[in-house]
């Protein structure tokens, strides 16, 4: 499809373009991620604590320099264009996914982490793309893509990766997901249109500056950052103690990997599902019922992982958990989106990222140090924190 009659981009086009590419995106870069360790065991590193210790650090660094780079990279976005920023982005993954199949030692990997962490943030800037394309009506369905997108990638990815690494080995697999990423970056080039009102490379006037103390004079706006850091510390904390917990409750060592396996993929595609509905949901109620509700079944599926239940109703738990969790990220985000005026949409979502960002830094490391005293405990501080946000939307106006 191309432009329509008033000469604007095609919004379906745009989020086609933005939702496959975050797609092929996402799954490029946890294609080689999970098997790090791995990795570090190839290069040299043969202590178990010091393979955790590199891990660790890696896997950490490039959401903690994200998390800080994402208010620069979108008021950059919002001077000389998003599509610019997005394939700045991509290709810098291209040539750090490549590099990463030459390294020769773990330091090496742990820099080009840090690098990646100053480069990314295509999965901000996508949304506010979204968002920014789709009419005011249809925003929940265009962010709802985007962040199915970005559920179902990291859900697909660990399997893909795990056969090319047993297949070619895990240098190449390096080099297969900078493929991928190269794909997305002609994806965006060629399939999304920014509007001809903009060039890019040129920069334009936007006004006064955006900050961070005006984003928070629109109503609201502070609680919005404040309840997706939450959301994130919650949808996080599983991965440092759901194989131990499993453990605990009589899981036999054998089953262990293929129901922990199982749960999150039906947490992920269950949150991808509540992506997806939101749009249609939002439409038939107000944005805090919706908030509350979502974030109370939520809940309620976390409450159900305390009582340390059969694995088939840890499995229907998980599914409730993360339908919940799907509906409250996009509500919020959406809403977040159509509050703010347009010309401040851009880094608005830039400090969404950042609080995103944050809560997906601190949540394994709060999550492991809960663990270490109650493995139970997690998941009641989940429903706990749950319960919270569904209790302070009622702040909202």
């Amino acid at each position: 499809m191309g432009l329509t009659a008033v000469g604007a981009p095609d919004w379906r086009r745009n989020l086609a373009a933005v939702t496959v590419a975050t797609f092929i995106g996402f799954t490029g870069f946890t294609l080689v991620m999970p098997f790090l360790p791995l990795y570090f065991e190839q290069l040299g590193v043969s202590d178990p604590g010091s393979i955790a210790v590199w891990s660790g650090l890696s896997l950490g660094v490039t959401p903690a320099v994200t998390a800080l780079m994402a208010p620069l990279w979108a008021r950059v976005a919002e001077r000389y264009g998003r599509k610019l920023m997005v394939a700045r982005s991509l290709l810098s993954f291209v040539v750090i996914m490549a590099a990463m199949a030459l390294v020769t030692a773990p330091w090496q990997v742990l820099a080009l982490r840090a690098v990646q962490g100053f480069f990314a943030g295509y999965g901000m800037l996508a949304l506010t793309m979204a968002a920014e394309s789709a009419p005011t009506a249809q925003m929940a369905t265009a962010i709802g893509w985007v962040q199915t997108a970005q559920r179902l990638g990291p859900a697909l990815g660990p399997a893909i990766g795990g056969g090319l690494a047993q297949a070619v080995g895990l240098r190449m697999a390096f080099v297969a997901a900078a493929g991928l990423f190269l794909g997305a970056l002609i994806l965006v080039l060629v399939g999304y249109r920014e509007d001809r009102q903009r060039t890019p490379g040129a920069p334009v006037d936007v006004g006064p500056r955006v900050t961070l103390k005006t984003l928070l004079t629109v109503p609201n706006f502070g609680l919005f950052l404040a309840m997706i850091f939450g959301l994130q510390m919650v949808d996080r904390s599983f991965g440092p103690v759901l194989s131990l917990y499993l453990l605990e409750t009589g899981t036999p060592l054998s089953r262990v990997p293929i129901v922990a396996g199982l749960i999150f993929t039906t947490a992920a595609g269950a949150a991808a599902g509540g992506n997806q509905i939101c749009g249609w949901l939002m439409r038939h109620g107000g944005p805090r019922r919706l908030v509350a509700w979502s974030a109370s079944l939520a809940a309620v599926g976390a409450l159900v992982f305390s009582l340390g239940p059969s694995p088939a109703m840890i499995l229907a738990a998980a599914a409730l958990f993360g339908l919940g969790i799907g509906v409250a990220f996009t509500t919020v985000y959406t809403v977040a989106g159509q509050r703010v005026p347009d010309r401040s949409r851009g880094v608005a979502f830039g400090f969404l990222t950042t609080a995103s960002l944050s809560g997906l830094a601190l949540s394994p490391v709060v999550s492991g140090l809960l663990g270490a005293v109650t493995m139970r405990g997690v998941f009641v501080a989940d429903a706990l924190g749950l319960l919270a946000i569904a209790w302070s939307v009622r702040r909202m106006t």
